[in-house]
C-alpha cells in the first residue's frame, strides 16, 4: 500500500509556531486558564475587507493552510479534510444573541452563514480554488484524527494524491463561561510550567489551527511518514496497555521500537489517570513528552501534538519544554501519540522518520 508523508505544515497556536524556520525556540509559559492563540499577520493572506467579516477560526485556518501549501510547494490539492470540535462558535453565539436581543427580528444572516462547522474548509477551498472532495469531521476530541484517517484511506486506495488536512477550534465568551460553570476549565490560576502538579479538576483552555499537506510522494520538504491512526470511543484503564500493544503489533512493532511517546495530559485530576496507566506500565522506559501546557486544551489540540511530532522527527531534536520524563534518544525513528478527553475518544497515532 501507498506510504503517506507530511510534506508541509502550518500552525497557529498559543505559542510562536507560525514561523516554520523555528521550532519552539521561544516558549510562552502562561498563568491564565483561558489562552487565546497568538494572532499573525492575516493581511498577508486575506484582504482586510474580507477579514472583517471572518471569525478568528476562519482566519487561522486560511493562514495555516496557505503556509502548509507553500512549504509543500503546492498551489492546490486533490482534497481538503478538516476536523473541528465546535466550528465557528463565535458566530454561532453572535447569531443566537441577536435572536434574543432583537426579539427574532432584523437579523443579520452573515453570522448564521459563517457559523456552520464546514465554513473553514469551504473558505480554504474558495481561497485556493479547490473543487475537489471537501469534508469536515465534527467528532469531539477525535475530529482531527477522523480527518487524518479519511486522508490515509484515500491516499492508500489511490483516490487522492495530495490532501490538505487540519484541525481548528476557536474560543468564544459564552462557551467559556459554560465550561467554567461545569468545571471543565480550572477555577484557579495555574502556572503552565507546573500544570501537571496542579491536582485539581478541569484544564487550561485555548484555541488554534494546525494544517498539514499529506501525500503519497516523499519530497525535499517531507517531515515524517504517517504510519497509522486508531480511534476508540470508550476504554477502561485496564484495557489501555492491551490496546496499545495490539496497535503496535499490527505494524509489526513493539514498545521497544518507540523513540518517544507524546501524551495529551492536561492537568485534570479526574482523567489524567489514563495517561498514568501507560506511563507507569508499558511506556515506563520510553521517553515521554507532553504539550498541553503549551497549547492548552481544545477539541483539536491533538493536531498540535501532530505538528510537534512532525517537527521532532524532521529536526531529530526534542525541545526541552516538552520533555516530561526520560532522556533524549540519539536517533528518533518512531513517535507514538496518545490522546483522550475526559475519558472518551481515545486515539493512537504513529509517525515515522523519513
Amino acid at each position: 500500500m501507498e506510504k503517506v508523508y507530511i510534506n508541509g505544515l502550518g500552525s497557529i497556536s498559543a505559542q510562536n509556531t507560525f514561523d516554520n524556520s523555528e521550532f519552539l525556540n521561544r516558549v510562552e509559559f502562561y498563568t491564565e486558564n483561558v489562552i487565546p492563540a497568538i494572532d499573525v499577520n492575516y493581511k498577508a493572506f486575506i484582504s482586510p475587507a474580507a477579514a472583517r467579516r471572518m471569525a478568528k477560526g476562519i482566519k487561522m485556518g486560511i493562514a495555516a493552510s496557505r503556509t502548509a501549501l507553500e512549504e509543500a510547494n503546492l498551489e492546490n490539492v486533490d482534497a481538503i479534510i478538516t476536523g473541528t470540535g465546535m466550528g465557528c462558535v463565535r458566530d454561532s453565539e453572535k447569531f443566537l444573541s441577536a435572536i434574543l436581543d432583537n426579539d427574532e427580528q432584523y437579523l443579520t444572516p452573515t453570522p448564521f452563514i459563517q457559523s456552520t462547522h464546514n465554513t473553514v474548509g469551504g473558505q480554504i477551498a474558495l481561497d485556493i480554488g479547490c473543487k475537489g472532495y471537501n469534508f469536515t469531521y465534527v467528532h469531539g476530541s477525535v475530529s482531527f484524527e477522523s480527518a487524518l484517517l479519511d486522508a490515509l484511506l484515500q491516499i492508500k486506495t489511490h483516490e487522492s494524491h495530495s490532501i490538505l488536512i487540519g484541525g481548528v477550534d476557536e474560543l468564544a465568551p459564552h462557551t467559556i463561561e459554560i465550561h467554567k460553570a461545569v468545571n471543565h476549565i480550572k477555577s484557579e490560576v495555574v502556572e503552565a510550567s507546573k500544570l501537571l502538579e496542579n491536582k485539581t479538576k478541569g484544564a487550561v483552555f485555548s484555541e488554534g489551527a494546525n494544517f498539514f499537506v499529506v501525500s503519497n510522494e516523499k519530497s525535499e520538504t517531507s517531515y515524517a511518514e504517517v504510519v497509522d491512526v486508531k480511534l476508540i470511543n470508550t476504554l477502561q484503564t485496564d484495557e489501555l496497555n492491551t490496546e496499545l500493544n495490539t496497535f503496535l503489533e499490527e505494524q509489526n512493532l513493539s514498545i521497544q521500537d518507540l523513540s518517544a511517546v507524546i501524551l495529551g495530559c492536561n492537568g485534570d485530576v479526574e482523567f489524567d489517570g489514563f495517561y498514568d496507566v501507560l506511563a507507569e506500565n508499558s511506556l515506563k522506559d520510553t521517553p515521554q513528552l507532553y504539550y498541553k501546557h503549551l497549547s492548552g486544551e481544545f477539541h483539536t489540540a491533538s493536531s498540535f501534538a501532530f505538528w510537534l511530532a512532525a517537527g521532532v522527527l524532521k529536526s531529530q531534536t526534542i525541545p526541552e519544554a516538552v520533555v516530561l520524563k526520560g532522556g533524549i534518544p540519539s536517533e528518533i525513528k518512531y513517535i507514538l501519540l496518545y490522546n483522550q478527553y475526559r475519558g472518551q475518544n481515545h486515539s493512537f497515532n504513529l509517525l515515522k522518520s523519513c
